[in-house]
């Protein structure tokens, strides 16, 4: 059976996590909190709600990963980054679902993950990996006819902005046709800012209440428009889809996967 560890075990999706470990039969061998957090020495079972597991959260990163067979991580990259460094260095898997990662933190994601299998992944929902295949294939249909927009939209606590997964959506339409997303990405657009080009993709954020989040790409032509949207309505989908992720990546070969590759998509 596999052994599962959580980071940020007590937060929300922590709590998530532990839940979708349980109920697919998985082990919670240990449950991470930074240090001085108020529930560091509680039950993790009993903070998400699903009895005793014996399993007290700490705050020793080192013996957590140790009694693993897989860290499950939604934190931010800084951490993220620390923990897989961990994990290579007492060959345990990792999967991330951490966002908001700059081109050179995933380059050294990269580099840290040649010795263990890893996860990384800006979005763990099967249903929105799903449309970044639709919209790879969408965009190399369509070509350059079409004018890309993104909206997406999410809580009011959320840290980070465009989410991870509206920049993926926009780097895999970039990608396939044949543009540099980097160069392309328009996100403010304000006064007389001249006419839309062809090649840029306009990148729109909205934040506001609880809104776990909304992604639609819009491919917009003359006299016609298709809209792919993806709405979560729980954060249950991001935990279910990194618990299938830690079974997939144990026993793999090193290296840097993403959940494409969990689910066979490429």
């Amino acid at each position: 059976m596999i052994k599962i560890a959580v980071c940020g075990a007590a937060g929300r999706m922590g709590q998530r996590i532990i839940v979708a470990a349980v109920e697919a039969g998985c082990t919670i061998s240990g449950a991470l909190e930074r240090p001085g957090h108020p529930q560091v020495g509680q039950d993790a079972g009993l903070i998400a709600g699903v009895g005793t597991l014996g399993v007290s959260i700490s705050d020793d990163l080192n013996a957590v990963v140790e009694g693993c067979d897989v860290l499950i991580d939604f934190t931010t990259p800084k951490i993220s980054l620390k923990n897989l460094e961990v994990c290579g260095l007492k060959k345990k898997s990792i999967v991330i679902g951490s966002t908001g990662f700059t081109p050179e933190e995933r380059a050294l994601a990269a580099e840290l993950a040649k010795d263990i299998p890893a996860v990384l992944a800006p979005n763990m929902s099967v249903g929105v990996n799903v449309c970044f295949k639709m919209l790879k294939d969408l965009a190399k249909t369509l070509g350059d006819d079409f004018d890309v927009e993104i909206v997406e939209l999410h809580h009011n606590k959320k840290k980070d902005s465009p989410s991870g997964t509206a920049v993926r959506m926009g780097e895999v339409v970039a990608e396939a046709l044949g543009r540099d997303y980097n160069q392309v990405a328009n996100y403010h657009r304000e006064g007389i800012c001249g006419e839309r080009t062809k090649e840029e993709i306009g990148m729109q954020t909205v934040r506001g209440g609880d809104i776990v989040g909304e992604h639609t790409v819009y491919f917009i032509g003359m006299g016609e428009r298709i809209e792919i949207s993806h709405r979560a309505m729980s954060r249950d989908m991001f935990s279910r889809g990194s618990i299938r992720a830690a079974k997939w990546i144990v026993g793999k070969q090193p290296g840097l996967y993403d959940m494409q590759d969990v689910l066979g998509l490429k």
